[in-house]
């Protein structure tokens, strides 16, 4: 979690990558693994750190978004199976949010990360263009909001409030946002799928 300081900062960075990622990111799979490798280690890393301890924190968010970029970057196939998976972790989720409660089984989500790991393998290029479309997308409506001041996306994109992890829960009073990151992750398949299906 960062200070309220870098709030803004951390937001323009949430809407310059997800923009990347939503309309570019087969072209720079790479880059873009490495803007979420960064993301995913300082996030981690900086919250290990006292919220008094601005310094340390920053410290350890940028050598943890270091070693997260350096890690995402090097394991590209990795990255794409990883992607694969949690596709499948997230369609056994919203599968089971409609026909159960709770949790889905153990059992069900490993199976569908599986098959989800696998599958993303063995179409590569369709489940880059799909994962950073969206992923894209949703980073893209995050940031924008915390950029137009929005307070729980300020507050979602310095760390401190859950919902953005999940896009089909959407923040209080905000149930427009996941038609948006969804027609904003279909235009970003489209764009990328236009671009990429000139490329030899």
């Amino acid at each position: 979690m960062l200070p309220h300081s870098y709030a803004l900062p951390a937001a323009l960075l949430l809407l310059v990558g997800g923009a990347v990622s939503c309309f570019a990111g087969y072209r720079l799979f790479r880059i873009v693994l490495a803007i979420y490798g960064f993301i995913l280690g300082a996030s981690i890393a900086s919250s290990m750190m006292g919220v008094t301890n601005t310094g340390g924190m920053l410290l350890a968010a940028l050598l943890g978004g270091i070693a997260g970029a350096l890690v995402l970057v090097f394991a590209y196939f990795v990255g794409v199976a990883l992607i694969g998976a949690g596709l499948g972790a997230l369609v056994a989720h919203v599968l089971w949010g409609y026909f159960g409660s709770g949790d889905p089984p153990a059992l069900l989500l490993i199976v569908l990360a599986v098959l989800g790991a696998i599958g993303a393998m063995l179409l590569q290029r369709y489940v880059i263009v799909v994962s950073t479309a969206f992923g894209g997308a949703w980073t893209l409506v995050i940031g924008a909001l915390a950029v137009l001041g929005n307070r729980a996306a300020t507050s979602a994109a310095r760390g401190g409030d859950v919902w953005i992890l999940y896009p089909m829960t959407p923040g209080p009073g905000q149930p427009w946002v996941p038609v948006a990151w969804v027609v904003l992750g279909l235009i970003g398949v489209a764009v990328q799928l236009g671009v990429t299906a000139r490329q030899p």
